[in-house]
């Protein structure tokens, strides 16, 4: 049998501060299958780094089944790098987010990540439809009514006036996923009040960031949606402030989130 040596290297190597530069965390549901993958498209890159975890949640989506999320929001956040600092955490339900509230989502985050900026695809949403100027909205939702009446009421108390609300009545978020992008797009056309100042396309598992563009281009109007908010909130939260029209033109505005 051979024999040899093992050397060991006369330095311990040097260590970057980090692997990446920033950590962007989402907590998303166990079903969902479109987050990852637009995360992936338009956050992640050689800069920002995308981590995520999954939440137990079970369908049908009603208001009693999305609130029974929050008491593993905590839990799932540590999981996200343990011991380490996020920069940003994300947590991937639009619905969830209007029952269970932004400030108590935020609260459970920052007990796990406490340094962590926390964003919703609702405060999202508002942020977007704030930076747009847009005041009179439409809302397209792929939820039942019994889901989207809270939603309905979120956007009135922020005193947004609603012009036109339409609800597809799905109640499986894996289902919601399978819409085509080609319906969203015909669906968002229907959708969109003429009078409205812009449109919200509410679901972080239905596929609209990805034709954002196109609707923005046939009804004349910005589009916001779930996800193309929380994309956008992260990257500019992240320091990345470059404009890519062709996500929509949401990715060519400065973010606040007051």
């Amino acid at each position: 049998m051979q024999t040899f040596d093992l050397t060991l290297a006369s330095r311990m190597p040097k260590l970057d501060e980090r692997p990446l530069e920033k950590r962007v965390g989402l907590i998303i549901l166990a079903t969902d299958h479109t987050t990852e993958v637009d995360f992936q498209r338009m956050v992640a890159s050689e800069r920002i780094g995308v981590y995520t975890t999954r939440i137990p949640y079970a369908n049908p989506v009603t208001p009693e089944n999305l609130r029974a999320m929050q008491p593993s929001l905590t839990s799932a956040a540590t999981l996200i790098l343990p011991d380490e600092p996020l920069d940003v955490v994300m947590y991937s339900c639009t619905s969830a987010s209007v029952v269970i509230g932004d400030a108590e989502v935020e609260a459970a985050v920052r007990a796990a990540k406490p340094s962590a900026a926390v964003v919703t695809p609702t405060a999202a949403a508002v942020s977007g439809l704030k930076a747009f100027g847009a005041k009179r909205i439409s809302v397209l939702t792929p939820y039942t009514i019994e889901t989207s009446k809270p939603m309905a009421d979120y956007f009135l108390s922020l005193g947004f006036d609603i012009a036109r609300f339409t609800c597809l009545g799905l109640n499986d978020d894996r289902e919601m996923a399978r819409i085509s992008p080609d319906e969203i797009v015909a669906f968002a056309r229907q959708a969109t009040a003429p009078d409205s100042d812009a449109l919200f396309i509410s679901c972080t598992a239905v596929r609209a960031a990805s034709v954002a563009a196109e609707i923005e281009a046939i009804i004349g109007k910005p589009v916001v949606t779930s996800n193309l908010a929380t994309a956008w909130a992260c990257l500019r939260l992240c320091g990345n402030e470059a404009a890519r029209p062709e996500l929509g033109r949401l990715m060519t505005l400065a973010y606040s989130d007051r």
